[in-house]
C-alpha cells in the first residue's frame, strides 16, 4: 500500500494559498494510487483551534489550510480508499472539527510504557548486545521509571559504550546503572572544584533527603545518594517512584516532606539555609499548586479545579478565578509547604543521630 508520510509544518510556507494547494496536491496523488495511506506528523501545526479570539495572530493562512484539510477528509467525494493517520503530543489543542466522526474519529493515547513493557523493550535493545548471563531485565525495567522506548534504547547504547570504555568482554548490571545514572543526572564534573565547607552542606543536604524520606511511609524508597556534581547539580538523591496510578493526599505530603527533607538539614545542623534547595523548592511549589487548584485536595478551596483540559487557557490572559480566590490559593501553598518544611525539621531533630552518620 502507497504510504505518504509529511509533517504538519510541510504545510506552512510564507506565500498564501500554498499550505491549501498542498494538501490538495497531497490528497489528489493519494487518491491516484489509492488504496492508500497517509501519516502527518505533529498535526497541531495545522490543526489547532480556530476560534473567534485567538490570541496566536488570527493565522488565516493555517485556517484556510485547516479548511482544506478538513474538506478533503470529509467532503462530498468521500469513498476515496485513503486513510488518514496523524500524531501530534498536544491533542488537547486540536480543533474540534478535525476531531469529529468520518475525520480522525479513533484516537489512540500513547502512554509512556509500564513496568512489563519496559522489561519487553529492554529485551528487543538487549539482543545485540554481547551481555553477561543471567542479566536480571526485571530489574533493569524496575530502575527505569517513567523511561520511553527511546530512553531505553539510549540507555543500552550507552551501557555498552561504558563497558567498551573499561575494557569489559560483555555489558554487565553495573554498566547499566552507570548509563541509568548518565542520561538521569547527567555527566559526571569530578574536575569541579568545591571547597570543603561547601562538600560538607551538599553531604547534609542530601542526607537530609535520605534520612527523611526513609522515616516516612508513602515517601518513594531510597536507591542512591551522591555529592559527586552531575549535569547542573552538585548532588542528588535518587529514588525509585512507586508507579501509582491515583495518589492520595498523604502520599503527597510525605514526597513534598520528603524534598523539603534536604532544606530541613542546613537548618538543623548549621542553623542557616543557602540557595542549594532551588531544585526542591520549585518541585514541591509545583505539588502543592496542583493539590490547591487542580486537584480539590485542599480543605479552604473545597471540591474545586482550575485545570482546562482544552488547553485555550494559555491564551487567556485573565484567570478563572476571582483576586480573593487567589489571594486564598496563594496562602494555602504557602502554608502547605511551610508545614512539611515544619515537619522535615522535627523529623530531622528526632533522628540527628541518624542524619550525622
Amino acid at each position: 500500500v502507497p504510504f505518504f508520510s509529511l509533517s504538519g509544518s510541510d504545510f506552512v510556507e510564507m506565500f498564501v494559498g500554498v499550505g491549501a494547494s498542498r494538501v490538495r496536491d497531497l490528497f489528489k496523488q493519494a487518491k491516484e494510487k489509492s488504496p492508500a495511506i497517509i501519516f502527518i506528523d505533529e498535526i497541531d501545526a495545522v490543526g489547532r483551534a480556530r476560534g473567534k479570539n485567538n490570541m496566536s495572530g488570527g493565522n488565516d493562512e493555517r485556517e484556510n489550510t485547516l479548511n482544506q484539510l478538513l474538506t478533503e477528509m470529509d467532503g462530498f467525494g468521500t469513498n476515496t480508499h485513503v486513510i488518514v493517520l496523524a500524531a501530534t503530543n498536544r491533542a488537547d489543542v486540536l480543533d474540534k472539527a478535525l476531531m469529529r466522526a468520518g475525520r480522525f474519529d479513533r484516537q489512540i493515547y500513547v502512554d509512556l510504557p509500564d513496568i512489563r513493557e519496559r522489561k519487553e523493550i529492554f529485551e528487543v535493545h538487549l539482543a545485540p548486545l554481547k551481555k553477561v548471563d543471567g542479566l536480571d531485565t526485571d530489574f533493569l525495567a524496575k530502575q527505569t521509571p517513567g523511561f520511553s522506548g527511546a530512553d531505553i534504547a539510549n540507555v543500552c547504547n550507552e551501557a555498552a559504550l561504558i563497558a567498551a570504555r573499561n575494557n569489559k568482554t560483555a555489558v554487565d548490571k553495573q554498566d547499566f546503572l552507570d548509563a541509568v545514572d548518565r542520561i538521569v543526572g547527567g555527566l559526571e564534573k569530578k574536575n569541579k572544584i568545591v571547597t570543603p565547607a561547601e562538600k560538607r552542606a551538599i553531604a547534609v543536604h542530601e542526607a537530609g533527603h535520605a534520612t527523611v524520606s526513609w522515616m516516612l511511609e508513602h515517601a518513594a524508597p531510597l536507591i542512591k545518594v551522591t555529592i559527586v556534581p552531575r549535569g547542573q547539580s552538585l548532588g542528588a538523591a535518587w529514588y525509585l517512584p512507586e508507579e501509582r496510578l491515583i495518589v492520595r493526599p498523604d502520599q503527597m505530603l510525605d514526597e513534598m516532606c520528603a524534598t523539603m527533607g534536604g532544606r530541613a538539614a542546613e537548618k538543623v545542623v548549621f542553623d542557616t539555609i543557602s540557595t542549594g534547595a532551588l531544585s526542591d523548592l520549585e518541585k514541591v511549589t509545583k505539588q502543592a499548586r496542583a493539590m490547591v487548584t487542580i486537584y480539590g485536595l485542599n480543605e479552604k478551596l473545597g471540591n474545586i479545579t482550575y485545570y482546562d483540559e482544552s488547553g485555550q487557557s494559555e491564551y487567556n490572559f485573565s484567570k478563572p478565578y476571582s483576586e480573593d480566590t487567589a489571594i486564598t490559593i496563594d496562602k494555602e501553598i504557602s502554608i502547605l509547604i511551610e508545614g512539611q518544611y515544619q515537619r522535615a525539621i522535627q523529623i530531622l531533630k528526632d533522628n540527628q543521630d541518624k542524619l550525622m552518620q
